[in-house]
């Protein structure tokens, strides 16, 4: 078993740093390794089955930045501890400069303040590596490397995402992507529709299984028809689905029931497929089949079979409207929980299995959930945002991205998972006006690239059931959020 070792500085962080025990490594491929920590004293120990040279990808508090997940450059293993702060201030200086790099190959031009800051980091890490026999002050000195480099990234962020949407608004007058949302699981009032219909371009119906069939042999369409005709009344485009999401209790109850036999448990999936496509077969061009089968936690369903079902499923909707385009949803697309051990594939590489085995996938929607856990995805920068979805381009599909990022925390009546939103990741704490930054800041990157067809956001409504707690854009007492007034300026801008 291979170890690596890292000494923090000061270690007071550890007393309120509960994220460090959900770091991991990563290999050259930026797969997660099933990775356990052990903090003892100020070293943390990472422990896992190869000994290849690996990063480290952690939780960092930055000021200014809340904690998000920073990586170290590729290390080796050694007897010796390497110190975190300075290791993390080299990964990030290394992920600016290669980025830059790039962008600038490809004329990008590079605002004046960027150079200053990026400088200040390089010369600060330097002071750092010297005083490798001073711990604590190598630490401190360090850690504002992070700070400063991390500014830097956003300052070149910042100007990526204006000069690249300069260059799409030469080339469209109005963009091409999709800005749209799910109308959920219940009907919208008079005042939410006209909310939605100020926002947004698209519609996903989710026409989710167990919503529709909660009882075996017993269907539920009246919200779903009403939803497919509104929507086509207004001239949305129109997304149907996930049909079949492969989360823990994302399928019917009465399903259980075959868990352990997988070949009728097939069949089942196979005869809804057929029977929700075929009810709106001609109305509904865009379908998502299936949600979340790269994490799993169905019916304790293991990932070859998920990834066999999955298969299955694109198969039997190609049989049942063979013009219509077929994608799937991929959660926690960094894919942090292969660290677990539980995942042989990474995210990617379970779509591009998909790709492989010629199930013709159209797309993948990638859902990206900040601030939530236990699943969800931690808080990242603008730079990590850009570079995973330049890393899911290269499989040559079309994107859909779907958002959710909460306005507020404590318990939300309304939503059906058991999930929780965490206060400490973002930069600021969750409210209404966290959330109204973070979609200023990160929807007009993803509208940025090229690769990215369409950007959703998770539910509209509070007063809808949801899966993400206080993730919506209008409050229960139908007040729109100041997020909702965010998206409506995106759209006037771009549209």
């Amino acid at each position: 078993m291979g170890v690596m070792r890292f000494e923090v500085h000061p270690a007071e962080l550890f007393a309120d740093w509960p994220e460090v025990h959900r770091a991991f490594l990563t290999g050259l491929d930026q797969s997660a390794w099933p990775t356990r920590i052990e903090v003892s004293g100020n070293t943390i120990s990472c422990r896992r089955q190869n000994t290849d040279s690996g990063k480290f990808n952690v939780a960092w508090p930055v000021p200014g930045f809340g904690r998000p997940v920073l990586t170290t450059a590729s290390l080796p293993e050694r007897e010796e501890p390497y110190l975190l702060a300075v290791e993390l201030a080299r990964g990030k200086i290394v992920q600016v400069r290669n980025q830059l790099a790039i962008w600038q190959g490809a004329g990008m031009q590079v605002p004046a303040d960027f150079v200053p800051a990026h400088r200040e980091a390089h010369r600060l890490l330097a002071r750092a590596v010297s005083l490798r026999g001073e711990p604590a002050q190598a630490s401190e000195i360090a850690q504002q490397a992070i700070i400063r480099e991390c500014r830097a990234a956003d300052i070149l962020m910042r100007s990526y995402i204006s000069q690249r949407l300069e260059v799409r608004h030469r080339q469209y007058p109005q963009l091409p992507t999709v800005l749209g949302c799910s109308l959920g699981d219940s009907l919208l009032g008079p005042d939410q529709q006209q909310q939605f219909l100020t926002a947004f371009g698209g519609a996903a119906v989710p026409l989710q299984w167990r919503c529709i069939e909660p009882e075996e042999g017993s269907y539920n369409w009246e919200v779903y028809d009403a939803q497919v005709d509104w929507a086509i009344a207004n001239k949305l485009l129109l997304r149907g689905g996930p049909l079949v999401d492969l989360s823990a209790n994302g399928l019917p109850k009465w399903l259980s029931q075959w868990q352990h036999d997988y070949w009728n448990l097939q069949s089942f999936v196979c005869d809804f497929i057929e029977t929700v496509m075929s009810r709106y077969v001609g109305r509904i061009r865009i379908w998502e089949v299936a949600a979340r089968a790269n994490g799993g936690g169905a019916l304790a369903l293991v990932e070859e079979n998920r990834l066999t079902l999955v298969a299955k499923i694109l198969e039997t909707a190609r049989q049942v409207d063979p013009e219509s385009q077929f994608l799937i949803r991929i959660d926690q697309p960094w894919g942090e929980y292969q660290a677990r051990g539980m995942h042989k594939l990474s995210p990617i590489h379970f779509a591009d299995a998909l790709v492989r085995a010629g199930s013709e996938l159209g797309a993948i929607n990638l859902e990206i959930a900040v601030d939530y856990s236990p699943s969800g995805s931690p808080s990242r920068d603008l730079m990590d945002f850009s570079r995973i979805i330049d890393q899911w381009s290269v499989l040559g599909l079309p994107l859909q991205v779907t958002l959710a990022f909460p306005s507020s925390t404590g318990p939300d009546p309304m939503q059906t998972t058991d999930l929780e939103v965490d206060p400490r990741q973002w930069k600021m704490p969750p409210d209404e006006t966290a959330q109204q930054r973070w979609i200023e800041d990160y929807v007009p990157l993803l509208l940025a690239k090229p690769s990215v067809l369409a950007v959703f956001w998770n539910h509209l409504s509070d007063a809808q059931p949801h899966r993400f707690p206080h993730a919506g854009l209008v409050r229960t007492d139908g007040v729109a959020k100041p997020g909702h007034q965010a998206i409506v300026q995106l759209r006037q801008q771009h549209w």
